[in-house]
C-alpha cells in the first residue's frame, strides 16, 4: 500500500485521517441522510429534495428550481479560524447557484445580519467552476478562478479554510485561489442548503454531507472521496 508523504506528515504530528461522514473534537459534521433533523438541529424543507443511494450512502437531491433546507444552526459561530468541507455532486443547469448559505443572525432584530458564509460554483455549458465566499465587518472576499473548470454530474470535494491570515478555497484537495482577509467570528445564526437564505440561485445536484472545524485543516487532513464515488477506491 502507497501512502501520500503529506499523510504520512500528518501521522506523525498525531491527525489520523477520519473516515467519510465522522467527526473530530471541535467538528460539526451534516450527513444528508434524512430530510427531518441534520447535524441534530431541525429542519425545515421547501420544495421536495429527495432522498437518493448512491455507492457510498445516501445524499439529498435537490432540483434547482425550489428545493432547499433551513437549518436552524450556524455551525461556524464564535469561530475565529475555520474549514468548511462538503461532498457533492454539480448537476449542471443555470449559470448560478448558491448551494450552502451560513448566516449571522442580529440578535437585536432577530433578522439576518451581512455576515456570511457562501459556497457557490457557476455552471458553463457541461462544466463548472468553484465559488467561495465570506463577508462580515471588516471583510468581504470572494475566491473565484473561472478558468478551474469541472465536468458537471460527478461527485467532488470542496472546501474553503482560514488559518487566521490567509483564506483558501479547494476542489479535491488542490487549491483553486487564496487571499489575506482580516477575518471577524460570526455570531450565532442559521442556514441554508440548496439555495441562498433568500431563496435565489437554487442548487442543482445532490449533497451527501458537510463538515464544519474551528480551525484550518491542510489538505492532507480533509475528508476523502467516499469508496465508490467516481471509482474512489
Amino acid at each position: 500500500m502507497t501512502i501520500a508523504l503529506g499523510s504520512l506528515l500528518a501521522i506523525a504530528a498525531g491527525f489520523v485521517p477520519a473516515r467519510a461522514g465522522t467527526s473530530q473534537p471541535g467538528q460539526i459534521v451534516w450527513t444528508f441522510d434524512r430530510l427531518d433533523r441534520i447535524g441534530g438541529a431541525a429542519t425545515h424543507v421547501e420544495g421536495h429534495p429527495q432522498l437518493i443511494s448512491t455507492p457510498a450512502g445516501k445524499a439529498v437531491l435537490f432540483n434547482g428550481v425550489d428545493d432547499v433546507l433551513f437549518i436552524d444552526q450556524h455551525p461556524l459561530a464564535g469561530a475565529a479560524t475555520f474549514t468548511i468541507e462538503a461532498i457533492y455532486r454539480p448537476d449542471g443547469g443555470e449559470f448560478e447557484h448558491r448551494w450552502l448559505h451560513l448566516s449571522e443572525i442580529d440578535p437585536a432584530t432577530g433578522a439576518d445580519s451581512d455576515a456570511r458564509f457562501l459556497f457557490e460554483h457557476r455552471v458553463v455549458g457541461n462544466q463548472w467552476y468553484l465559488d467561495a465566499f465570506v463577508t462580515g465587518p471588516g471583510y468581504k472576499q470572494t475566491l473565484v478562478v473561472p478558468e478551474k473548470l469541472f465536468a458537471v454530474g460527478k461527485w467532488y470535494h470542496v472546501a474553503q479554510t482560514y488559518d487566521g491570515k490567509m483564506y483558501r478555497s479547494y476542489v479535491n484537495g488542490v487549491l483553486q485561489a487564496e487571499a489575506a482577509i482580516d477575518f471577524k467570528p460570526q455570531g450565532a445564526g442559521h442556514s441554508s442548503v440548496g439555495a441562498r437564505i433568500n431563496r435565489v440561485s437554487f442548487f442543482k445536484g445532490a449533497i451527501m454531507n458537510a463538515r464544519f472545524t474551528a480551525r484550518a485543516l491542510s489538505p492532507e487532513e480533509f475528508e476523502p472521496l467516499p469508496k465508490g464515488l467516481n471509482g474512489a477506491e
